[in-house]
């Protein structure tokens, strides 16, 4: 896992330019999805181009900011093949990606200042997936998922 999407919508612009800065630090690759500036845009288009490539390559995870973070979580998990976290403190990050394999975490510029965020990005991103008792849990929810891509 070398390989980050990132995105952000206005509220999130300023703290993903700080953790794009970050990820190179860490030693990450990563592909900016947007937005450019501090200019209004809707959630909803970034993230989703985020989800989009987190499901479609497996080399990949994702990070998405918009102002607190849940309305991108929303749409991040109608993607098949998406887990997406929304996450603000260091025990959700770490559950997140241990318990529950999330390939994407949701987090919010206007919540979350610069130190936590690159603590939680850290975490999550150093954190492995812990298997065992957990993965038929994860395997019980991209079942759930399959049943309603099939209809």
């Amino acid at each position: 896992m070398k390989k980050v999407a990132i995105g952000s919508d206005h509220g999130g612009y300023e703290l993903k330019e700080t953790l794009k800065k970050f990820l190179t630090e860490l030693g990450f690759e990563y592909l900016d999805f947007g937005c450019s500036s501090k200019v209004a845009v809707d959630f909803p288009d970034i993230a989703f181009l985020v989800g989009e490539c987190v499901a479609s390559n497996q080399d990949y995870v994702g990070i998405m900011i918009d102002g607190v973070g849940v309305g991108s979580g929303m749409v991040l998990n109608k993607i098949p093949g998406v887990r997406a976290a929304v996450c603000w403190d260091l025990s959700s990050v770490k559950n997140s990606r241990e318990h529950n394999n999330a390939n994407v975490l949701s987090i919010g510029g206007q919540i979350i200042g610069e130190g936590l965020a690159k603590q939680l990005v850290k975490t999550w991103l150093e954190t492995e997936f812990a298997g065992g008792r957990h993965d038929r849990r994860v395997t019980k929810i991209m079942e759930i998922e399959s049943r309603f891509i099939r209809r």
